[in-house]
């Protein structure tokens, strides 16, 4: 069973914060200049390099500000009560963590994740089945990473995804293809650490 982000094993995680700074990422990796804990930026460039040569990732967003993480639950809360319109406010929040954390175990907000996919030679994103940041409702579940319905294509390069991801320590969120993350207290609980290295980051300031 797919345990979510504001499950309270979750939040039962301590955090030991490695006070590791936040970095900009390569353009070549991230044309957005996405910033991101430094540990995580090396783990990224590494994964990045075992790539076929004409295949690359690409990472559209890093750290998250606490105030456009909260703005983002508020406006997706609303789309899920319209599809769960008889959902009480403990199954609102659990449904809308699907898609986005609560802020206090984000991590997005602890520069701990990335929202990424592939792009080819050219720079033009390969099929992963859905887009990035498609929800379950508009994409029928196919964000999941393991859901049906998705193309040959797709299931080989999710594939591929992972096996350069988690071959470098990250985890993926199971409900998003794109998201994955180290350090944060999702990837303490996944993978057996005993705490987070990474909390929420008050301020963004690049390296």
């Amino acid at each position: 069973m797919t345990i979510l982000l504001s499950d309270e094993r979750v939040r039962s995680v301590p955090v030991v914060e490695s006070g590791e700074p936040l970095v900009r990422l390569p353009r070549s990796l991230s044309p957005a200049g996405a910033l991101v804990r430094a540990g995580l930026a090396n783990r990224l460039m590494a994964a990045d390099l075992q790539l076929p040569w004409v295949v690359q990732l690409r990472v559209v967003e890093g750290f998250r500000p606490v105030e456009q993480q909260r703005a983002i639950i508020a406006s997706y809360a609303e789309q899920v009560r319209l599809h769960h319109p008889g959902a009480d406010d403990a199954e609102l929040a659990r449904l809308t963590s699907r898609f986005v954390s609560p802020v206090d175990v984000a991590p997005h907000v602890a520069g701990a994740a990335v929202d990424l996919t592939l792009v080819d030679a050219c720079g033009d994103e390969l099929d992963l089945g859905t887009p990035i940041d498609a929800t379950p409702e508009d994409s029928d579940g196919r964000c999941y990473f393991a859901a049906d319905g998705i193309g040959a294509d797709a299931r080989a390069h999710r594939e591929l995804l992972a096996t350069v991801l988690a071959g470098h320590g990250l985890v993926n969120y199971p409900t998003e293809w794109w998201h994955w993350s180290f350090g944060d207290r999702y990837w303490a609980l996944t993978t057996g650490a005993r705490h987070a290295l990474y909390g929420p980051v008050a301020a963004a300031v690049a390296a």
